[in-house]
């Protein structure tokens, strides 16, 4: 065993778990180091206070005046819990967060200092923008760009830093983050939702979406995150058979919670509490050392912002109980990987789920109504969906029986399926009275008993409907939850803005009853999107016939997936609804494309390492050990040495034939990239990548985990699953 196997797995064996002792209730903990409103109204004025207010709620614009006040607040808060910093902390499209701090500290001449933070220290930075992706839109001479505080998510105290999130834009005003456009699209659904909200109850005046993740994570030791260079430069593994033990026996889910990932847990969520994020359920996943954490559902932007926090916490507690923490999709090869369901909903300031039954038959055509609409929403725009959680990571996980396919369908389960298929068969035009009593009364009227567990769970549907909310199944472990949330917000946006001028228009035009209308156009919708609705195995062969038959994309690679982003009718979306403008789209494309082409050039660098500087000579040299032992045979038994060597022999050839193929395929594969590096355009240098590249990672993994069977254990150079996996 090498030297540093055998010291990370010392190592590993010798850990005790890091002792927590929770002395607080978690209610008394919850937003301790967040400014929220509890310290609003007790460090602002009134004035300031009502002015950050009025922007949370309505998207006003403060006055400089009231920045200035809002700002010294907040340092004398943050000073008070210790900060000796601040930041602009925002989401670039890199993929994870960012942060540039500075002091408080300030000379003043005479040898004197101060503390200082004003209302342009919060409002604006400037950080260095072409450093960032930004898809063309920025030269790196023209660097300028501006980070702008977000009012709708509250400032934090992280370390000793006062961290305020942020939009990132360029110097020319194009967004070059993931926030920005997710709060556009944000007041875009809350524009439209509301204007349909007022067809059943004049007093909504916004409507807010709503949004529950579920983050999967492993955890492993860190000395054997230190053995495996594939995982500290990739996140997963790119080499490694699978342990004769894995899932299959089903004992990890919701099993005992080991000791060690317990502390770990347990320090996580009072980080999590102190910071605000309402951290809920913890339990063993479906894969050995794999978990989940879960908070209470909250408002999209802040949930996101949540999320993204929570990503760079888990790090930083991982390190403090001896773990690194993986969020890659598929770390391990033949086990489970990881997702983030995304749980969405719609609801009003009065306090309604729009996404919920009620009691009534008229709070049920509401219901219907923001149901239907998502469903035509989703038909609509399946492929923009599927693009949102497109990644090299996630393309190994979609569609692996672990995880939903890439065709996007929807569940909504069989009761829910009759009530459509009732209410498509109602005729066309004015309903008569006797078809409107029977359609509140034996359609609407009764889905508040109908939905009473209405429906089982369907883990092959992408998209499925679970009682009073929308679960997007698909989204990636690793992924920004903005990029989903922003095109569905959209997509359903832009529906609900088509479906009231559908209404309106029979309203007008052919003097229609308000529920007439809104049941005739919801009838077509049923209709025209019924294609999307799949309640079957997603898996299966058959699938992927019927789907191409109903004409939904099947797009099972992120080079193929991207390119609904670019489409016609996206950039029509997006820019009818001031989301995003076509430079902004064509800009994230880009990026998306070159990440992805980044990250297989990088996993094919790393592969073809370890397989040239650790596999192979691992295997010569047990080969070596063979070939002596075949020399000692023949001089013990000279010519009938054969009948005692038969296997060592049989052995060497083997241990031959593998070596030449991974020196074969390593070969061809940077052939193939140093082809595939000339091409200039994005798009065909992804592809290229995608089609040509990546297929030998599967080649040389096969040749390099034969010889982890035939080679001795104790020369085996990198820590093997059953050691990953299995050692507490």
């Amino acid at each position: 065993m090498s030297k540093l196997r055998f010291q990370a797995l010392k190592e590993t064996l010798n850990r005790k778990p890091v002792p927590i002792k929770e002395e607080k209730r978690r209610s008394e903990l919850f937003g301790n180091d967040v400014f929220d409103e509890t310290k609003m109204r007790q460090y602002l004025t009134k004035e300031a206070f009502k002015g950050v207010m009025s922007a949370i709620e309505h998207g006003d614009k403060i006055d400089r005046s009231l920045a200035n006040q809002v700002a010294a607040a907040m340092k004398e808060w943050a000073i008070s819990m210790g900060a000796t910093h601040y930041t602009h902390w925002f989401q670039p499209l890199t993929g994870s967060t960012a942060e540039k701090h500075d002091a408080f500290f300030e000379t003043i001449g005479g040898g004197l200092a101060i503390e200082k933070f004003g209302g342009s220290e919060l409002v604006q930075q400037e950080p260095d923008a072409s450093s960032f992706p930004n898809g063309g839109i920025r030269n790196t001479f023209e660097a300028r760009g501006y980070t702008a505080w977000d009012p709708s998510s509250p400032a934090f105290i992280h370390g000793t830093t006062l961290s305020i999130p942020s939009v990132f834009v360029s110097y020319t005003g194009e967004a070059l983050d993931y926030k920005t456009p997710l709060l556009r699209a944000l007041r875009s659904v809350d524009e439209h939702a509301t204007a349909v909200c007022k067809y059943f109850d004049k007093n909504v005046k916004k409507v807010n979406s709503s949004l529950g993740w579920e983050q999967e994570y492993f955890l492993l030791d860190s000395a054997l995150a230190q053995s495996r260079p594939d995982i500290i430069l990739t996140g997963r593994t790119l080499l490694g058979h699978s342990a004769a033990k894995g899932q299959q026996l089903d004992d990890h889910y919701f099993g005992t919670i080991p000791r060690r990932a317990m502390a770990f847990m347990s320090d996580l969520e009072q980080e999590c509490m102190l910071l605000g994020i309402p951290a809920k359920t913890r339990h063993n996943e479906v894969a050995p050392t794999q978990f989940e954490l879960a908070p209470i559902f909250d408002e999209a932007n802040l949930s996101v912002d949540h999320n993204s926090l929570l990503m760079d916490v888990m790090q930083a507690v991982g390190n403090r109980h001896n773990f690194k923490v993986l969020l890659h999709e598929k770390p391990y090869k033949g086990v489970n990987g990881s997702g983030k369901h995304n749980n969405w909903s719609l609801s009003t300031d009065t306090g309604v789920n729009l996404l919920s039954p009620g009691k009534t038959p008229m709070s049920n055509l509401q219901f219907l109504t923001f149901f239907v609409n998502t469903i035509k929403a989703v038909h609509t725009y399946e492929d923009l969906l599927r693009a949102t959680v497109a990644s090299a990571s996630n393309d190994h996980r979609l569609g692996a029986n672990e995880a939903p396919p890439a065709i996007i369908s929807i569940f909504i389960g069989e009761q829910l399926t009759k009530v459509l298929q009732d209410l498509e068969g109602v005729s066309k035009g004015k309903l008569s009275p006797e078809e409107k009593t029977d359609l509140k009364l034996n359609v609407v009227g009764k889905i508040p008993e109908i939905l009473l567990d209405n429906c089982d769970r369907n883990r092959t549907s992408p998209f499925a409907f679970t009682g009073n909310k929308f679960e997007f199944r698909a989204v990636g472990s690793m992924s920004n939850c903005a990029d989903p949330m922003t095109v569905l917000n959209s997509i359903v946006a832009k529906q609900l803005k088509d479906f009231k001028i559908a209404v309106d228009k029979l309203i007008d035009e052919k003097d229609m009853k308000k529920d007439d209308a809104i049941f005739n156009v919801l009838r077509e919708y049923i209709k025209s999107s019924k294609d999307i609705l799949f309640e079957g195995n997603g898996y299966g062969e058959a699938w992927e016939k019927e789907a191409a038959k109903r004409g939904l994309s099947n797009n099972k690679t992120t080079p193929t997936a991207l390119k609904a982003k670019i489409s016609e009718k996206a950039v029509e979306l997006f820019e009818e609804i001031n989301v995003m403008n076509k430079v902004e789209v064509e800009a994230r494309y880009e990026i998306e494309l070159e990440n992805y082409t980044h990250k297989i050039q990088i996993e094919s660098r790393v592969i073809g390492d370890i397989a040239r500087n650790h596999i192979i000579p691992t295997a010569v040299k047990y080969q070596n050990i063979l070939i002596e032992n075949v020399a000692g045979l023949k001089k013990i038994f000279k010519d009938d040495f054969e009948n005692y060597a038969e296997e060592q022999i049989i052995l060497i050839k083997k241990i031959s034939n593998h070596i030449a193929a991974i020196n074969s395929q390593i070969s061809k594969m940077i052939d193939t990239r140093k082809v595939a590096n000339k091409i200039e355009d994005i798009e065909e240098k992804a592809t290229a990548y995608c089609d040509q590249v990546l297929p030998y990672f599967d080649t040389i993994r096969y040749h390099s985990d034969k010889l982890e069977l035939i080679v001795d254990d104790e020369l085996w150079p990198l820590t093997k699953y059953r050691e990953l996996l299995f050692v507490k």
